[in-house]
């Protein structure tokens, strides 16, 4: 029952925070030899490695992150339980939810308006509030995700095509649909290199075959990109569910298909009702989101 000894889990917990012994220790008012010694002892006790060593950086494996879950989870409900002894019950939970920019502004805005309970927001992509998750630093996790990460559960919650973000006046904004080969010769807004997006975007236009293409635009999250594109400073790719400033149409593209947004929580162990509700009221008031590119039936 190593598992439930109080003091190694809010020493792993603070370590699995800060991925470094000393800042983790100074959290919680241990020493560094002593930090290291607890994290130690309960990584013998469970009889597997916790973290490991990438370069220069810690890193949780993947047991270390279903440990680090649990500790969260744990001191989390002794905290709300000690709290509410001397006035006849446990504080309300707050539920952490992670999510990106976009999602935020064109899609769960409605959804957190609507819950009644205090919600906390983590403002990550996609991988990043997946990892938030597992790690148990956020309950619950919105975005487009492909791939649903070990030990988490999906709920596919809305689906929409993706689009051309293009200003009113130009050439192709008439167009009720276009294709790849319509966009010869334009300047892509594009994601930072690294994000999902930037790989899907290169590859569309690749394929595409494409003569005369500009110098891409970087511009990081779709109200940047469609900023651009109201500038005239290129034409982007956006999922449909984003809302375009004046001067700015969507119009689908049907050669890349549809996204799903998806809602992640962890597989173990219920759900806590606040948890619950909220993810029923992100269910709810999201699956019927429309864009001006009008998602995929």
């Amino acid at each position: 029952m190593a598992i439930l000894d109080g003091e190694l889990l809010r020493a792993f917990a603070a370590f699995a925070k800060t991925r470094s012994f000393t800042r983790a220790a100074a959290s919680i008012g241990l020493s560094q030899p002593a930090m290291f010694e607890r994290v130690k002892r309960l990584s013998e006790r469970l009889g597997r490695p916790l973290y490991t060593r990438v370069a220069r950086e810690l890193v949780l494996t993947e047991d270390g992150e279903e440990v680090a879950a649990f500790a969260r989870d744990a001191l989390s409900r002794a905290t709300r339980f000690v709290d509410g002894l001397g006035d006849g019950g446990a504080e309300e939970e707050r539920v952490i939810l992670a999510a990106g920019e976009g999602s935020l502004l064109y899609l769960l805005a409605p959804a957190l308006r609507a819950h009644e309970a205090e919600v906390e927001v983590k403002v990550l992509g996609g991988p990043d509030a997946a990892a938030a998750v597992r790690t148990g630093e956020a309950h619950l996790a919105f975005g487009v995700f492909d791939l649903i990460p070990r030990g988490l559960v999906g709920r596919d919650v809305v689906t929409t095509r993706l689009c051309v973000a293009l200003p009113t006046r130009h050439r192709l904004a008439r167009r009720s649909s276009l294709s790849l080969a319509d966009l010869g010769g334009e300047r892509p807004i594009v994601a930072p290199a690294g994000q999902r997006h930037r790989e899907l975007a290169s590859r569309a236009f690749a394929s595409g075959g494409l003569r005369g293409q500009q110098e891409p635009l970087e511009a990081d999250g779709w109200p940047l990109m469609l900023a651009y594109a109201a500038a005239g400073l290129g034409v982007a790719i956006v999922n449909g569910t984003c809302q375009p400033p004046t001067g700015v149409v969507l119009r689908p593209l049907p050669e890349l298909g549809t996204v799903t947004y998806r809602l992640l929580a962890r597989r173990r162990g219920e759900a806590s009702a606040a948890v619950e509700a909220l993810a029923s009221t992100i269910c709810e008031r999201t699956a019927s989101a429309r864009g001006a590119c009008r998602p995929a039936e």
